[in-house]
């Protein structure tokens, strides 16, 4: 019963399978090797955005912002490499420092000043956003460097997209930070109790830095593989797309109070979105309906949330049995 109730990401496998099912036999294309591989490279920049919103989860706070800082960089980085040249690595520099700039001022104001997280972070995403808009007038900028559309295309021997290494790579790193360093057991410590944290001789200000730091600096990461799926930067483009990857982590496990979940139900939880959307648009179903089934998808990974934690609180009080 623990087993079960601690490892939702099997039921959300299974919940997988049996939709990629469905939506094979409504249009066969739909499990070819080439679709996969497009879904994978078209969802990178939103699983890459999920890690770092999961790890933020997992320390019990929350961030909002993330895509304000994504669409910050984005737009600073690919206006400086049109008006002042650069390659893809010049692209990754600035997008990382911008992120981890207002990421670290994200962890900044929600230790120092007090003010709850989700509240912090709604200010900065409207602070961020709308400091772009005004300096930027909402102007698009349509054409990027040819190393964007080249980042894009690539693939590895077989047709594995790079996008889709990079967000694998981010995964494997942010894993093993996790599980095989003191920073990741910090992480785990703050999110399952502050108080306990501070005993253990966890540094609060040091883990809290760290996580909305982490958040933007890979915010500043993903801002560069959204550039190279668009072709442009568009003020606008990114802000809006927060609820729909703090729902896959949701829907992936993580708790909404923090100290638990996994990296493997966060990417399900992509996944999950991913065939969704993807199997509608094949069905001919219109994509309003994406954001009818994120909606549900985030009130369930909540509704899931909140009884695998009382079922788990009922089953570490059961009796003891002796014979």
């Amino acid at each position: 019963m623990k087993g079960i109730a601690s490892r939702i990401e099997l039921f959300l496998g299974l919940l997988i399978l049996l939709l990629v099912v469905i939506f094979t036999i409504a249009n066969p294309r739909f499990a070819s090797l080439g679709n996969f591989f497009d879904l994978i490279k078209s969802y990178s920049f939103f699983g890459i955005l999920a890690v770092g919103a999961f790890v933020v989860l997992l320390s019990g706070g929350i961030d909002i912002s993330f895509t304000a800082t994504a669409q910050v960089a984005q737009y600073v980085t690919v206006a400086w490499i049109v008006q002042q040249g650069g390659n893809l690595w010049l692209a990754l520099v600035i997008g990382l420092v911008i992120g981890t700039l207002l990421g670290a001022f994200n962890g900044v104001l929600i230790h120092f000043v007090r003010i709850p997280p989700i509240i912090t972070t709604i200010g900065t995403l409207n602070l961020y956003f709308g400091a772009l808009y005004v300096l930027s007038a909402g102007n698009i900028i349509f054409e990027v460097a040819p190393f964007y559309r080249q980042l894009s295309e690539a693939t590895l021997p077989g047709g594995f997209p790079v996008l889709g290494l990079l967000w694998l790579g981010v995964v494997l790193l942010t894993g093993w930070m996790l599980h095989y360093t003191v920073l990741g057991r910090s992480i785990y410590a703050l999110g399952g109790s502050e108080t306990a944290a501070v005993r253990v001789g966890f540094s609060v200000l040091k883990t809290r830095l760290f996580v909305y730091t982490f958040m933007g600096l890979l915010a500043g990461f993903a801002s560069v593989v959204h550039t190279s799926l668009v072709q442009s930067a568009i003020p606008n483009s990114i802000v809006g797309k927060e609820l729909d990857v703090i729902a896959a982590v949701v829907l992936g496990g993580a708790s909404i109070k923090g100290g638990s979940g996994s990296l493997l139900g966060t990417c399900l939880g992509v996944v999950f979105l991913a065939v969704i959307g993807n199997g509608l648009t094949m069905m001919g179903i219109s994509s309003y309906w994406n954001g009818v089934t994120v909606g549900l998808a985030l009130l369930v990974g909540i509704t899931v949330s909140k009884y695998q934690q009382e079922i788990l609180a009922v089953w570490k009080r059961r009796p003891i049995r002796t014979s």
